[in-house]
């Protein structure tokens, strides 16, 4: 048994130690917010918060994680930086087709939690998630009015 510390709770899972977070959190818990893009930790939709670091779950293996406080989009709105974020993506209407949009929603709560008033340039290092639909400009529009 492995315990994991997901969105302010302790579960215990009975998984094999090199089993994905991604599909922990999926499979065994239900979190079915954090999506599977590509399995290699390029695309960022499997990202979620370990530490507070934006992280892409897919290739962290469960029995990695220790004791880390893990954070997904399923609570993300529970963080008031979380919140704000949202609500600034429901603004500016962000999604198009909306798949990548929880692991980018992740990755900018994360950003802004380490730099609350991060330079364009700050977005451009952070925000290296795939967007299939090029949503890029209404994403940094978004992190700069959560900012605001």
């Amino acid at each position: 048994m492995t315990t994991l510390h997901v969105n302010g709770r302790a579960y215990q899972v009975a998984v094999e130690d090199d089993t994905p977070l991604l599909w922990v959190l999926r499979d065994t818990l239900g979190l079915t917010g954090t999506k599977y893009g590509c399995g290699i930790a390029q695309c960022g939709a499997c990202t979620v918060m370990i530490d507070g670091t934006a992280t892409r779950s897919c290739q962290v293996p469960v029995d990695s994680v220790g004791n880390a406080d893990i954070r997904t989009i399923d609570a993300i709105e529970e963080d008031p930086v979380g919140r704000k974020v949202v609500e600034a993506w429901v603004a500016a209407q962000v999604p198009q087709c909306g798949y990548c949009q929880s692991g980018q929603v992740m990755a900018a709560t994360a950003l802004l939690k380490q730099t609350p008033q991060p330079s364009d340039g700050d977005i451009a290092d952070a925000m290296t998630n795939l967007c299939r639909c090029g949503t890029y400009n209404r994403v940094a529009a978004a992190i700069r009015q959560a900012a605001g």
